[in-house]
């Protein structure tokens, strides 16, 4: 059950278990569909492992690039990947949102869950993302959405 500073999001990708686990697991993937549409990702780095971290860029439109760090906290092969998610700086170092101009009492650290089910040609997915203020979970329920647009877009 979400609590007011959690999103969650259910997703039903025309796609098969491995592309949906692909576009979250390999840099490569995840550069093709991260960020809410017009946005692209120029950087992508993962350690995926347990206890490995990841480094990504989106970069607006306008040319703001906008980066967020992690660590790997969990990863059940196809099935379920646990991470830590912050904002950051380029070389991954965690930075306050509002160095962004975010509005809201963000945490320096967020928690992500997914969650994939196979359903036959399809992949149910649902993300569970902790730490998000009230006041930017609408923005940030969009931002997911149209990225996940993106995922799915990218496999045809």
């Amino acid at each position: 059950m979400a609590n007011n500073n959690e999103l969650v999001i259910n997703r039903t990708f025309n796609l098969p278990v491995d592309k949906v686990w692909q576009a979250w697991t390999q840099a490569e993937s995840c550069k093709k569909w991260w960020g809410p549409k017009g946005y692209t990702c120029p950087s992508c780095t993962m350690d995926f492992r347990e206890g490995g971290k990841y480094l990504s860029a989106m970069r607006s439109p306008e040319g703001n690039e906008f980066w967020s760090t992690g660590v790997y906290k969990e990863i059940v092969q196809k099935e379920k990947l646990v991470c830590t998610d912050s904002f950051s700086d380029n070389k991954g170092n965690i930075i306050p949102a509002a160095d962004l101009g975010m509005p809201g009492e963000w945490p320096m650290e967020c928690k992500v869950t997914i969650t994939f089910k196979e359903d036959g040609d399809k992949t149910n997915m649902e993300l569970h993302h902790e730490g998000i203020p009230a006041a930017m979970h609408e923005d940030c329920k969009a931002g997911w959405q149209s990225s996940l647009d993106k995922l799915e877009e990218s496999f045809k």
